[in-house]
């Protein structure tokens, strides 16, 4: 049964997120959409072989006890009634850790996307997006890794405008932003906002269209994120300048900015400046939409 799949990269190209209810959890809107690119995971036939952890970003959680991936398979495994035994699991982990990216939600949508296939569980689409969900907000979303709307905590999953292909740069200021603590930031702020749905055209014609739209919309953890790391602010700024940028916005809690640009050769040439001129944030030119092979 061994299988391995891409746990693609989460990009909120808007993210809208309302007061704090009674139980603490902010309701939320965000058009997401996944890049070609992100960690990959896999189940092995080596049942009971343990976790491994590889990748330029593994020793961020090498310390870890837990993470999304084992905890995905421990939830999956008891739904499946003991019938099953762990496999060896396997994520090499490439994306930055603590990031905006949703990387471990896309981590455990793939291991458990992976073992219903590799266990021939006959468990619902509907059934298998719940567990999803109890894993965090942006489970559900990162089960399928395809464009969506999102709202309630995430966990409301509604079809995204149809989009044109999106050419867009990555970068990454190389500081880890702690979720909860933004949320704090925002919270003390007071600065809420409306998250019914802004109107959407059925489809984005172009990449050009998308982004026009996109300026009507924001992130509203930005400000928040900006104020406990501020190189967010040198990572949008450097981005605001370059000519191949279309817009340029934080995406989730941080601290990854993403740039639209209207076609590959833009995406290419914007990656390869900001490499030029920091070779020490992490650049990632790519393709967003999804679902990826």
């Amino acid at each position: 049964m061994a299988a391995e799949t891409l746990a693609p990269a989460k990009i909120n190209l808007f993210l809208h997120v309302g007061a704090p209810a009674s139980d603490g959890y902010h309701p939320l809107c965000s058009l997401m959409v996944f890049a070609d690119l992100g960690d990959r995971v896999a189940v092995t036939d080596a049942e009971g072989a343990g976790f491994a952890l590889r990748g330029p970003y593994a020793a961020a959680l090498a310390g870890e006890g837990d993470n999304l991936v084992l905890r995905a398979a421990r939830v999956l495994l008891a739904r499946a009634g003991g019938l099953h035994v762990l496999p060896g699991l396997m994520l090499d982990k490439r994306l930055p850790v603590a990031a905006g990216l949703g990387g471990g939600s896309s981590d455990a949508g793939a291991v458990l996307r992976l073992l219903r296939e590799a266990w021939a569980l006959q468990m619902p689409d509907a059934e298998l997006e719940a567990v999803a969900a109890s894993l965090g907000a942006d489970g559900a979303a990162c089960l399928w890794g395809q464009p969506v709307l999102a709202e309630g905590r995430g966990e409301r999953l509604s079809p995204s405008p149809g989009l044109p292909g999106i050419d867009a740069v990555l970068v990454n200021p190389g500081v880890a932003v702690s979720t909860p603590a933004v949320y704090g930031a925002l919270d003390a702020s007071g600065l809420f906002s409306n998250v019914t749905a802004p109107a959407m055209p059925d489809a984005f014609e172009s990449v050009e269209e998308l982004a026009g739209w996109l300026r009507t919309t924001r992130n509203d953890l930005e400000p928040p994120a900006l104020a406990l790391a501020p190189e967010i602010g040198d990572v949008l700024a450097t981005l605001a300048d370059e000519p191949e940028t279309l817009i340029a916005r934080m995406s989730g809690s941080g601290a990854t900015c993403f740039a639209l640009c209207a076609g590959d050769y833009e995406a290419e040439t914007l990656a390869e400046r900001i490499e030029a001129m920091r070779p020490d944030w992490w650049v990632e030119r790519c393709r967003l939409g999804g679902p990826w092979g």
